[in-house]
């Protein structure tokens, strides 16, 4: 297992295999990750602890623990921790590629 943090918080590859990958990711609170799509994977995203804001293609839903959501490949996606801990999900990939260079980032708070 393989650990990464970043300027949102941090994400722990689970398992990785040539037709997915799954990742636990830690959303501090207050931060988001960047408005962004990707063209070579879809991903799943179950909500494990927290509260956080999801825009999906223009819209905004809140979820809570025990929430999922479904992201297809070329949606416009992103999470926001709304909360006061952190927002835990496991994110599950599916596709062709799972590469971080599969990020189109349309909008990103730091700079990316």
């Amino acid at each position: 297992m393989s650990e990464s943090t970043r300027p949102w918080g941090r994400y722990e590859i689970l398992q990785e295999s040539p037709d997915h990958k799954v990742k636990c990711i830690w959303v501090t609170p207050g931060k988001r990750l960047s408005y962004q799509r990707h063209e070579r994977r879809a991903e799943h995203w179950f909500i494990v602890a927290g509260s956080a804001r999801i825009t999906l293609n223009g819209v905004e839903s809140m979820v809570v623990a025990g929430d999922s959501v479904d992201i297809n490949i070329s949606d416009l996606h992103r999470i926001e921790n709304i909360g006061d801990t952190d927002v835990i999900f496991i994110e599950v990939q599916t596709g062709s590629y799972f590469g971080e260079d599969d990020i189109e980032r349309i909008e990103d708070d730091y700079g990316r």
